[in-house]
């Protein structure tokens, strides 16, 4: 019986090992690029993506203006996670993404925000009562949560009038320091920077109405850097399963 065992103990061992090789051999490391409003819900995604994958989520954060140009210019993305649509669909258009693989993984929500408690109410009147010095947005031209927020200033006709007071982040993320850090008293932001399982998590906020604005459809797209890899595939599924749904939820997105 033990010579028999030990006959045998080589193939075991080589058969394990084989499995832990295989293993290894899937686990794959994937690239991508995150606008950045969705900087929170993609990193509690990427831990549990990892822990159920073994595959290694490496983001980048940004506008999505910047991030096309990047890709066009070569950046080694894998998966593009827009803060819009028609980003996506004119990369697609242009020979640039998986065929197939694009897809709204997020709706997102607009808010005016103050880190001042009170400060805003639940309707917005500190926008048109005109008491701040300082608006911040982010570059309506890069970012379209900053386009979102001036079709909300032209809606309620205080283009003109809040002009000289809007300082103008590189993205969202720039505009939410700037209200964070007191340089701006008020700012329009992406909800999802300021919320958390049901309730703004400091200051005071206004959840702008979504019809005041063009819908703010964020889809995602595997990019052909990344057509061949197993980590970039496994994402974007992942990304339309019910635990990513549930942490998108939680941060204000609408699915």
């Amino acid at each position: 019986m033990t010579l028999r065992a030990s006959r045998f103990a080589p193939a075991a061992l080589a058969g394990l090992l084989a499995a832990c090789t295989l293993g290894a051999a899937q686990a794959d490391e994937v690239q991508v690029a995150v606008a950045s409003n969705f900087t929170a819900p993609i990193q509690a995604i990427a831990t549990d993506f990892e822990k159920d994958t073994g595959h290694k989520l490496v983001a980048a954060y940004g506008a999505t203006g910047q991030f096309y140009a990047q890709i066009k210019n070569g950046a080694p993305f894998e998966v593009f996670l827009s803060a819009d649509d028609t980003t996506p669909q004119k990369l697609e258009t242009e020979g640039d993404t998986v065929k197939g693989s694009r897809f709204t993984y997020a709706i997102g929500t607009l808010a005016l925000w103050s880190a001042k408690e009170g400060y805003v109410d639940s309707e917005g009147k500190a926008l048109s009562d005109n008491q701040y010095q300082h608006l911040s947005i982010a570059n309506p031209k890069a970012a379209p949560y900053g386009l979102a927020a001036t079709q909300v200033l032209a809606q309620l006709g205080l283009t003109d009038q809040v002009k000289a007071k809007i300082v103008e982040g590189q993205n969202i993320t720039q505009a939410y320091q700037f209200v964070s850090t007191g340089n701006a008293e008020l700012g329009f932001v992406a909800l999802s920077q300021i919320y958390k399982d049901g309730k703004v998590t400091g200051g005071s906020a206004w959840v702008v109405p979504a019809d005041m604005h063009d819908p703010i459809k964020q889809d995602a797209v595997i990019l052909n850097k990344g057509k061949d890899s197993p980590a970039a595939r496994a994402l974007v599924e992942y990304l339309k399963g019910p635990k990513a749904a549930a942490i998108i939820k939680s941060y204000g997105y609408q699915l």
